[in-house]
C-alpha cells in the first residue's frame, strides 16, 4: 500500500507541474504578444508564436460554437477515464505517462473554459515548413502517449510467473 501512496503523490507532482508550467508560459504569451506576433530564438528552427487554436490536435474540429462545447465535454470525458486507468496502473511508467496526459489535458481544457480556445506558443520549423504550434499541454501530452506505449510494451514483455498449484 505505500508504494500506492508514493506513486499517487508522484503522479499529483507531475500533473500539477504540467498543469502550472503550461499555464504560466501561456500567460506570459498572452501577455507579451500580439495575436500572430512572433518572436525569434533560433534562427531557420524555432520561433516563440502567439496562435489559438480553436480546434483539437493539428486544427481538427476548429471553428469554435458545437465543435468547442464537443472538445471541452470530451475533454472532461477524457479526464475522468485517465483518473479511472490510475485504479489499474500498477508501474511507474504508467503513473508517469497518465500524469503528463492528465496535466496537459486539463491546461488545454482550462484554455477552452477561459478563452473558447487553446493558446499555442511554441513554433519549430526548417525554412518555410512548419510544423503546428503547440504548447507545453500538448508536449506533455504527446511524451506521455509514447512512455505509455513503452510501458505497455515493456509490460507485455515481462515472463508471467505460474504458481505451482500441486
Amino acid at each position: 500500500m505505500r508504494v500506492m501512496r508514493r506513486s499517487y503523490k508522484l503522479a499529483v507532482l507531475i500533473a500539477l507541474t504540467v498543469f502550472v508550467t503550461d499555464q504560466v508560459t501561456k500567460a506570459l504569451v498572452l501577455k507579451r504578444l500580439a495575436l500572430g506576433e512572433s518572436i525569434e530564438v533560433l534562427t531557420g528552427f524555432f520561433n516563440i508564436v502567439r496562435w489559438h487554436n480553436t480546434g483539437a490536435a493539428f486544427g481538427m474540429l476548429g471553428g469554435g460554437g458545437f465543435y468547442s462545447v464537443l472538445l471541452i465535454v470530451l475533454s472532461f470525458v477524457a479526464v475522468g477515464v485517465i483518473v479511472y486507468l490510475y485504479k489499474y496502473s500498477d508501474n511507474i511508467l504508467t503513473y508517469t505517462a497518465l500524469s503528463l496526459i492528465i496535466g496537459g489535458a486539463l491546461g488545454n481544457l482550462l484554455d477552452r473554459v477561459r478563452y473558447g480556445e487553446v493558446i499555442d506558443f511554441l513554433d519549430f520549423f526548417v525554412g518555410k515548413y512548419h510544423w503546428y504550434a503547440f504548447n507545453v499541454a500538448d508536449s506533455a501530452i504527446t511524451v506521455g502517449v509514447v512512455i505509455g506505449v513503452i510501458g505497455y510494451y515493456i509490460s507485455e514483455k515481462r515472463p508471467e510467473i505460474i504458481e505451482d498449484e500441486g
